[in-house]
């Protein structure tokens, strides 16, 4: 047995968002004093990819540790659990019983073949630690995106109480966490016993004023609370000044087809408001159905027009059982991981002259490790000079750009 293998000893490996990260450490710590010895997998189905990927990650886990339960919970886990629930050792957790405590020593109970001395023998795989602190808000979501799988599986939205948010982020703060992320599956949809989004984000920076960055997860372009969250980005430099957008399209027909409720418009008032001081990264998915060539130049148009620095951009995936599974016009993969190289090198351009902008002056920094650290605009930052200690905050003058990263030095 080796040394990890001891009481409470339970790993986690989560797949795709960085919700799923965050609920996997919260059923880490559920777990503990009631578990032993588990390992807990918080799989994706946003993409078939995806989906794959998780499948094949808890076969080597299987395989590897014959003697440990592993836990399978998450979006592909849900959509698909007698597949997942083959795999020996597992026990398949439904999204809508992942934070229930006796689901997971229930499985275990009615399990036909008890595992006996549970072991971890090899587990290489370790969830990102971050700097930051990630705070959920929110769960599910009630919009019907013709592409979308991830609200068949996670449920309708769900706001959490501002009194629990207060909490997490208090408790963040009090481990060192200085920059906290607000996240969920629809945040900007956010609206509990009278607050918004904006408001919540007004309320902890009052409340909790050893907050020193604040940031959002991704937000929805039809929601009005943008335009608050950019006028609190004006007047609180704690609101950090970088918004990821989940875009999908700059096409006004495709994003209909995708039954979007913004336009290409939408966002061109969104970047007026926001000034040259604020800036933007989207989703995009390439090669939606009836997505023609000529349609894909009016999201590189718009890309061009309103200068996202970052794109995260991936091929169209069909999902069973959502609409645009069965929509006529599917476009070749190949077709759309050519739109995704283009559309990326078109924000990789955007962002290489925002660095350039921004050279020879000073920014305030958070550090993760190695003397990386990431700016207001999440851009990477290799800090010279004497190794600074992960999480803390503070300036650095910006000398140059290398490989992609500002290079700075600490201004004492």
């Amino acid at each position: 047995m080796q040394a990890e293998n001891n009481k409470n000893n339970i790993k986690t490996l989560s797949m795709g968002c960085r919700l799923n990260a965050l609920e996997s450490e919260k059923i880490q710590k559920m777990l503990s004093g009631h578990i032993n010895t588990a390992i807990i997998v918080n799989t994706c189905a946003v993409t078939a990819e995806a989906e794959r990927q998780s499948g094949q990650s808890i076969r080597r886990i299987a395989r590897e540790n014959p003697n440990a339960p592993i836990f399978v919970t998450g979006c592909a886990a849900t959509r698909n659990p007698v597949l997942f629930g083959q795999i020996p050792n597992t026990f398949v957790i439904h999204n809508r019983d992942k934070m229930n405590i006796s689901a997971y020593i229930t499985a275990m109970q009615n399990s036909p073949c008890g595992i006996t001395n549970p072991m971890i023998e090899k587990f290489n795989n370790t969830d990102t630690v971050l700097s930051k602190r990630f705070v959920q808000v929110q769960n599910g979501c009630n919009h019907k995106c013709a592409y979308c799988v991830t609200r068949l599986l996670r449920g309708p939205g769900v706001s959490f109480e501002y009194n629990d948010i207060l909490s997490d982020v208090r408790d963040a703060v009090k481990s060192g966490f200085y920059e906290i992320v607000l996240t969920g599956v629809d945040i900007a949809s956010y609206a509990r016993d009278g607050m918004l989004i904006s408001d919540v984000c007004k309320c902890l920076l009052r409340d909790v004023p050893e907050i020193q960055r604040l940031r959002l997860s991704s937000m929805d372009p039809a929601s009005p609370e943008i335009f608050k969250i950019i006028d609190l980005m004006h007047s609180d430099a704690r609101m950090m000044p970088h918004m990821h957008l989940s875009m999908q399209s700059g096409s006004d027909t495709v994003l209909g087809a995708m039954g979007r409720r913004h336009n290409g418009e939408t966002v061109r008032r969104i970047v007026r408001a926001a000034g040259e001081n604020i800036t933007f990264s989207w989703d995009i998915i390439c090669g939606f159905p009836g997505e023609s060539d000529q349609l894909f130049a009016e999201t590189l148009a718009l890309v061009r027009d309103t200068r996202p620095i970052k794109i995260h951009a991936f091929p169209f995936s069909p999902r069973p059982g959502t609409p645009a599974a069965d929509m006529p016009g599917q476009n070749d993969r190949s077709v759309s991981k050519h739109r995704g190289h283009e559309i990326t090198g078109i924000a990789d351009e955007n962002m290489s002259d925002f660095m350039n902008r921004c050279v020879n002056a000073t920014a305030q920094i958070l550090v993760e490790e190695n003397n990386i650290a990431r700016d207001p605009h999440d851009i990477p930052v290799k800090i010279t000079g004497d190794k600074i200690a992960a999480k803390t905050i503070c300036d650095v003058y910006i000398s140059g750009i290398e490989n992609n990263m500002f290079i700075g030095h600490i201004v004492k």
